[in-house]
């Protein structure tokens, strides 16, 4: 549950008394039962009044009653809180998002009647290799979609439970439109504020899958309303020679799936390295000249209407200007990158590098040349007999 302040925050509801309720709901409550990391933000319901919570949590905040009644910024994730009056039913827009998980007893309880489908994702032998009768004997979870909810709601939901549930594309693609439609078309409802869409982006690059999650938002409309930047990169051709995957919204997904480990630095910079290529001019054999400096500002932009912390866009911005050049690092003179090879993002950008070129024809010849150069610029770049390439001075 994180680190020690958060666990101590988290059970700082605990003794004040039986008359008070707290329990992990949705997906904070799915990923425990299914034995995920957490997420970086957490969904608790209490039957604590804001007042109670406010002398509990120092820092309390209020993001809007859309997103919850309450939260709290701890250390290593942001704490949820919905209020709710003692016998009230909290409807979510799927009854899969109504299994839930008592703070205190830390017993699981399912209202919604959804455990087997839950033991089902849980117990297959791998995710993505499900029988084929693998939602028997419930029906899919996105036709258990509660009367009235909210279409934006429902389709950012959706993405995140695709993006963290469904580990087969191939038996999920099928059904892909089916779920968008579900929606009726967007938009439909309050469009999310700036503090839900962070969330919603954060939690979705931070899932297995991504790339379901945002192929689902692309289908329904969401990024063609809400994240244009984004949704740009499926009207930009790549070269069939060097990117098998097709085009650029494409390729991006695919990056998603050579990730070692999350980083949110290293996903927004995969998401993000990309977006210049529908501004970018083609200039001789440079088919989109200049991309990385128009993706780097488009970037920037989009990360700050979201709201994202101003040190980590600049770490984007840095990321995705710089993102072709791992691959000349070999033949550039240390004039030109030893202030880059210097930064302590260096080793994302490599990183980042490394996943670009997995999702094209091109293999990793390049990445593990630049990796050589790289540790030998580490080597020799503070031994006073040596230049940094090496060479005696």
């Amino acid at each position: 549950m994180g680190n020690s302040k958060d666990k101590a925050n988290a059970q700082a509801l605990l003794p004040l008394g039986a008359e008070y309720s707290l329990c992990f709901c949705a997906f904070s409550a799915i990923d425990r039962y299914m034995g995920f990391p957490d997420l970086p933000v957490t969904w608790v319901e209490t039957d604590a009044g804001l007042a109670v919570l406010a002398r509990t949590f120092d820092g309390l905040r209020f993001p809007g009653a859309a997103l919850a009644d309450a939260a709290f910024d701890g250390d290593e994730r942001i704490w949820y809180f919905r209020c709710r009056d003692p016998g009230e039913i909290y409807r979510p827009s799927y009854r899969l998002l109504s299994f839930n998980q008592d703070g205190k007893s830390r017993r699981f309880r399912d209202p919604g009647g959804i455990y087997p489908l839950l033991r089902t994702f849980r117990d297959a032998p791998q995710l993505g290799q499900r029988p084929n009768n693998a939602y028997t004997p419930l029906e899919p979870w996105w036709k258990g979609l509660n009367p009235g909810a909210d279409a934006y709601r429902a389709a950012m939901d959706a993405a995140l439970i695709l993006a963290r549930y469904e580990g087969s594309a191939d038996q999920i693609q099928h059904s892909l439109r089916d779920i968008a439609r579900s929606f009726q078309g967007l938009p439909g409802g309050i469009p999310p504020g700036e503090e839900e869409q962070r969330v919603l982006l954060t939690c979705l690059l931070a899932s297995s899958r991504p790339d379901l999650g945002m192929e689902l938002l692309k289908r329904c409309g969401f990024i063609e309303n809400l994240w244009p930047e984004i949704g740009f990169l499926d009207g930009v051709d790549h070269s069939k020679e060097f990117h098998p995957e097709g085009n650029v919204w494409k390729h991006t997904m695919e990056t998603f799936r050579y990730r070692k480990t999350f980083d949110l630095r290293l996903s927004l910079g995969l998401l993000l390295h990309d977006v210049g290529k529908p501004l970018a001019k083609a200039s001789g054999n440079h088919r989109f000249e200049g991309h990385a400096e128009l993706g780097a500002e488009r970037s920037r932009r989009f990360l700050k209407r979201l709201g994202f912390d101003p040190a980590l866009i600049r770490d984007i911005w840095f990321l995705v200007k710089n993102h072709m050049l791992p691959a000349a690092l070999p033949r550039l003179p240390l004039t030109r990158t030893g202030e880059i090879l210097e930064s302590p993002l260096f080793p994302t950008l490599l990183e980042l590098y490394r996943c670009d070129e997995s999702s094209s024809f091109k293999g990793l010849d390049g990445y593990y040349e630049s990796s050589a150069a790289y540790r030998a610029y580490l080597k020799y770049r503070r031994n006073p007999y040596r230049s940094a390439k090496g060479k005696k001075k």
